[in-house]
């Protein structure tokens, strides 16, 4: 097998998140953007270390999965969608077993270790996005050509490549408002011959347009995103501030056709070589720089760049089910203001994990505290760490609309703030980025010994690194679901419920009185009362075995194990003297030594 080989073969499966495996008399390959059971015509483009890839050429026989007619015109070119001749059934199906086939190697590991449970018996299936078309509340357009020199366009780029952008007219991801508006720019810039900005010669204008429209309110944001202008247009007498307020009351002149309405519309400069939608200097060119979305009840203020799902109605579905898995079994009406369809048609409010509701929720990665707020209900306290101090304060904000006094935000890297929060927590829920959770911040969180850990993911493949350290540190999976926020693409959000592992309820022992050696003293605290005590009044950690180091000094009995090296002439570590003072505030506090 070389390199820029002609090669024909079967795909045997398609892994997460769009990688078929074809089986050849040469070896494996790997194709993108193919279905099970179709037979293709690739050329080989990558092979190394006994791994190839290949770039798909041809389908020369469709698959079964294939089982309707796309219905944007554009599909298969552009990136947008990966999916659409599917049956949404098929979409539904295949995501399943895609997560079932990446998580089950980690928990059968753990099954046979005696640590867990088998992927089938606590997988409850996939939920499906309330809504297959035009469900996308955010939608980031690009200005181009679709061919070299070709004239104007806005919308998505052609898969697999940078620079052909294909006019998005009949995208079925957004709503019809966004449509009119992406029609209309594009009928305006047309008209006026303003250039578009090159990415190779940094020379042109137009950039991007980014849409943000809410399910529930209908409130619409635009933004068009240009590069700087400093000058009078060339072939154009105006001004492009002149050019940019008659854009701004062309777009307002859709109202009467839009179903939802415009609240704000801005322009935003960008004069970064990179590709990617950020503002330098914006100005309100109408309205207000934010809109406003409900779920669950709650209402949410949304800026331009802060974090949102992109689903909203699916985005009731998955927090609902967060919601579920961490509120007490007699909580009927907590959960969410509509009833949830369960994967095996039973509604899933009937079923919970755990009865006592927890205390203290820690929300880490919390964005702009969406699922703070909501699980603030079952909670006496929610705390959110979020390292963006915009979605911070946008988090603060959103509470005080929905009267939460129980939800605190806090900016930093969970890696360090961790390190300064007092509370220990009853509940963390993990709702990292795509890549997951960094190996150390893991660990932190692990070494907080939660009862209960929920994650929610974005990308199965960083769950299953993260899931097999939770597993291999105390934890195990209960329950496990799949919430489809992204019909016709191969992405996928799941849930994870896990909580520590606790042994057998019931074992026999002799206990014999005369054999026990303790003092009145020992009885009054144990380690982790101390050890709570000194975290809530000093906010320091300390280790049991400082704690007997400092009880020995204070002439209480301790056991010989905990002043002793496991190993010869290895070096015990000694309490600070900050620590010891703490420590024995503490036993002052428990009466266990006189002030």
């Amino acid at each position: 097998m070389k390199k820029g080989q002609i090669m024909e073969g079967v795909v045997e499966r398609v892994d997460f998140p769009n990688k078929g495996i074809v089986r050849t008399e040469e070896g494996t390959v790997v194709v993108k953007n193919v279905f099970p059971g179709q037979t293709i015509r690739f050329a080989i483009s990558k092979k190394r270390s006994g791994r190839a890839e290949g770039r798909l050429l041809e389908v020369l026989k469709p698959s079964a999965w294939e089982n309707r007619t796309p219905l944007c015109s554009h599909y298969p070119a552009c990136g947008g969608c990966t999916w659409q001749s599917m049956s949404y059934e098929n979409q539904l199906t295949l995501k399943k077993e895609q997560v079932k086939r990446l998580l089950s190697p980690v928990l059968q590991a753990a099954l046979q270790s005696g640590k867990g449970s088998a992927v089938d018996s606590i997988f409850e299936g996939i939920y499906r996005s309330p809504q297959e078309f035009a469900y996308r509340n955010k939608m980031e357009f690009s200005f181009g050509d679709e061919y070299k020199d070709g004239p104007l366009t806005l919308g998505l780029h052609r898969r697999g490549s940078h620079y052909d952008v294909l006019t998005a007219d009949d995208c079925c991801l957004v709503h019809t408002d966004m449509i009119t508006i992406l029609c209309e720019t594009l009928s305006f810039f047309q008209a006026r011959q303003i250039p578009y900005y090159h990415k190779m010669t940094h020379e042109g204008i137009l950039r991007h347009l980014l849409l943000r429209r809410a399910e529930k309110t209908g409130e619409i944001l635009v933004c068009l995103v240009t590069a700087g202008v400093n000058r009078t247009l060339e072939k154009n007498e105006e001004n492009f501030a002149e050019i940019l307020q008659k854009y701004a009351a062309q777009i307002l002149s859709l109202e009467q056709e839009l179903e939802g309405h415009i609240v704000g519309i801005l322009h935003m400069r960008n004069d970064s070589f990179a590709d990617n939608v950020q503002s330098d200097e914006t100005t309100v060119l109408y309205g207000q720089d934010y809109f406003y979305e409900t779920l669950l009840g709650l209402r949410f203020k949304i800026t331009p760049f802060s974090f949102f799902q992109t689903n909203s109605l699916g985005a009731e579905v998955l927090y609902g089910v967060a919601r579920q898995y961490v509120t007490a079994s007699e909580d009927n009406d907590a959960a969410s203001n509509n009833t949830l369809p369960s994967p095996n048609g039973t509604d899933i409010r009937n079923s919970f994990l755990w009865n006592p509701s927890p205390k203290v929720i820690f929300d880490l990665y919390s964005g702009t505290g969406t699922i703070a707020q909501i699980l603030s209900p079952v909670a006496s306290k929610v705390i959110g760490v979020e390292i963006v101090e915009e979605a911070v304060e946008a988090a603060r904000e959103n509470a005080r609309t929905n009267g939460l006094d129980n939800c605190t935000f806090i900016a930093g890297d969970v890696l360090k703030v961790l390190d300064e929060i007092p509370e220990r927590p009853d509940f963390i829920v993990l709702d990292p980025p795509r890549d997951g959770i960094h190996p150390k911040a893991l660990q932190k969180i692990i070494a907080y010994g939660a009862p209960y850990i929920l994650y929610i993911s974005c990308k199965p493949t960083s769950l299953a690194r993260d899931l097999e350290m939770l597993l291999a540190n105390g934890y195990q999976a209960e329950r496990i679901s799949c919430v489809d926020m992204f019909p016709q693409t191969a992405n996928i959000e799941t849930v994870v419920a896990l909580s520590q592992r606790k042994p057998d309820d019931y074992i026999e022992v002799d206990l014999y009185l005369d054999e026990l050696d303790a003092t009145s003293a020992e009885l009054k605290a144990t380690y982790e009362e101390i050890k709570d005590y000194v975290l809530k009044e000093f906010g320091i950690k300390v280790s049991s075995l400082y704690i007997s180091q400092i009880k020995r000094k204070c002439g209480l009995e301790v056991g010989p194990s905990y002043n002793h090296a496991k190993i010869d002439n290895a070096r015990v570590p000694q309490c600070p003297p900050e620590k010891e003072e703490a420590i024995r505030a503490a036993l002052k506090h428990f009466a266990m030594i006189k002030e």
